[in-house]
C-alpha cells in the first residue's frame, strides 16, 4: 500500500482527476470578445484586486517616484518612497481641476524629488511623499471652503511582497495583500528575487482581448510546434506539479533531457553564465517549495498571479509577463526578464545570447495572439476545446467568470 500510495499519476486526465471542480467541457468563446463582459472585468477584477505595479528597487531612494498607467482601472498611480522609507500609492490625479500630477512619458514614468514632492505643472500645487498638499500658489484667493488639509492626493491601497510593490485601488476596505497571496506567497516566497538585479525588458501592444494573451503563456502544449525554431527539442509538453492557490495557480515544466540541443557557441556560452532556461542547473537558489524532490529535468516553475501576470522561476533566474488590458480588444504586453548582475565581458555576452534566444520565444509566442483573436471574432467557433495540460487556462476562465458573476 505504501508503493502505491507514491506512484505518481502519468495516465491522460490526470489534472482532471485532481481537479474534478474545474470540469472537462468545452470553454465559451464569447468572454474573450464581447466588450460588456471586459467592462464587467475592469469593474470587478481590475478595479477591486491587488496589481503588481513595481518593484521596491525602483524606487530606491526618498523622494524616488514611479507612475504607472492603469487602462485597466482607468486611472494612473504614483507609487512614492517618502522619507519614512515607507512606499505609498496615490491617484494621479490633482485636487485642484483632476490634472496628472506628473506628467506620464509612456505606461511607466520613472523620477525623483529630493525634497520627497511632486507638482503639478499645471498651477504649481505641490504634494509630499505622503500626499499632503502642502504649497497652493495664490492660496488667498481661494474661498473659505477650501481647506488645504482636506485636499491632498487620492490614496491607493499599497502593499508589498517578496519585494514586489501591489496597488489596489478599491476605495472601500480591502482584503489583505497577504490574504490575496494565500499559499502563492508561501510557495515563492523563498526565492531571493532581490539577487537578480540584471535585467532586460520587452514590451508591444497587441490587438487581441487580454485572456488571449495571457493563455498563450500558461501552458506548454504549443512548445513543440510554435517554438520548433528557437527551442527545439528543449521543453516537454506536459506539465508538472500543478497546483491551485485561490485564483492563483503554478506548475513546473520540464526539460528533454537526452534532446537537448548542442553547439559550440550554446556550449560555451552556458558555460559562461546561467542566462538560459534550455540547459540542466542546480538548485542553490531554490527554496524548498520549488522542485521539492530536485529532480534533474525540472526546468523552471510557470505561474499565473491573477489576474493577468505569469511569474516564472528557475536556478538564477526569474521573469514576468504582464498583460495590462488597455480595451476589450487590445492589451500592453511586457515581458521582463532578470538575471544576476554579469561580472565579467564574458558573463554578460552569455547573458545576452540567452535574451537574444528568449525574445525569439516571445516573438514566436506573441505572433499567435493577434491571428486567435481574429478568428475568434469570425464566430465560427463559439467554444474552444482545452486538453488536460491545458489545466491553467480551464482554471483562469472559471476564477474569472466566477468574478464576474459573483
Amino acid at each position: 500500500m505504501a508503493t502505491e500510495a507514491l506512484q505518481i499519476d502519468k495516465a491522460p486526465g490526470r489534472w482532471a482527476r485532481k481537479y474534478p471542480e474545474l470540469g472537462q467541457e468545452p470553454l465559451p468563446v464569447a468572454p474573450y470578445i464581447d466588450p460588456a463582459y471586459y467592462e464587467k472585468e475592469k469593474e470587478k477584477i481590475f478595479k477591486k484586486q491587488w496589481l503588481y505595479v513595481a518593484l521596491e528597487r525602483e524606487v530606491p531612494e526618498v523622494g524616488s517616484y514611479k507612475v504607472r498607467r492603469l487602462d485597466l482601472a482607468d486611472t494612473s498611480v504614483i507609487i512614492i518612497r517618502g522619507k519614512d522609507k515607507v512606499i505609498r500609492a496615490f491617484h494621479n490625479a490633482c485636487s485642484h481641476r483632476g490634472n496628472t500630477v506628473v506628467t506620464e512619458t509612456g505606461q511607466e514614468t520613472y523620477g525623483r524629488n529630493r525634497a520627497g514632492v511632486v507638482t503639478c505643472r499645471f498651477h504649481g500645487w505641490v504634494y509630499n511623499a505622503q500626499g499632503e498638499l502642502v504649497n497652493v500658489p495664490q492660496e488667498e484667493r481661494f474661498y473659505s471652503c477650501f481647506d488645504k488639509a482636506e485636499n491632498g492626493l487620492t490614496q491607493v491601497h499599497c502593499e508589498t511582497w517578496a519585494g514586489f510593490v501591489f496597488v489596489n485601488v478599491d476605495p472601500g476596505p480591502v482584503q489583505s495583500l497577504k490574504d490575496f497571496l494565500g499559499g502563492y506567497a508561501d510557495h515563492f516566497g523563498g526565492f531571493d528575487f532581490a539577487a537578480c538585479d540584471h535585467g532586460f525588458t520587452y514590451h508591444t501592444t497587441l490587438n487581441c482581448n487580454w485572456k488571449v494573451a495571457s493563455d498563450a503563456f500558461a501552458e506548454a502544449y504549443h512548445v513543440d510546434t510554435i517554438h520548433a525554431g528557437s527551442f527545439p527539442n528543449v521543453f516537454e509538453g506536459p506539465i508538472e506539479d500543478v497546483q491551485l492557490f485561490g485564483p492563483h495557480r503554478t506548475c513546473s515544466v520540464r526539460l528533454q533531457i537526452d534532446n537537448l540541443p548542442r553547439t559550440p557557441v550554446g556550449d560555451l556560452a552556458n558555460a559562461r553564465s546561467r542566462g538560459s532556461l534550455a540547459v540542466q542547473s542546480g538548485a542553490t537558489s531554490l527554496p524548498p517549495t520549488l522542485n521539492p524532490n530536485r529532480e534533474p529535468d525540472w526546468a523552471f516553475e510557470l505561474s499565473v498571479l491573477f489576474p493577468s501576470v505569469l511569474l516564472h522561476v528557475s536556478e538564477g533566474i526569474w521573469f514576468t509577463h504582464q498583460f495590462w488590458p488597455i480595451a476589450h480588444d487590445k492589451t500592453l504586453w511586457e515581458g521582463k526578464y532578470y538575471l544576476k548582475k554579469p561580472r565579467t565581458y564574458s558573463e554578460l555576452w552569455g547573458f545576452e545570447r540567452s535574451m537574444v534566444l528568449q525574445r525569439n520565444a516571445w516573438l514566436e509566442d506573441t505572433a499567435t495572439m493577434e491571428d486567435t483573436y481574429r478568428a475568434m471574432l469570425s464566430g465560427a467557433k463559439t467554444v474552444q476545446h482545452l486538453q488536460d495540460e491545458e489545466i491553467l487556462i480551464r482554471h483562469n476562465c472559471k476564477v474569472v467568470d466566477d468574478y464576474i458573476n459573483a
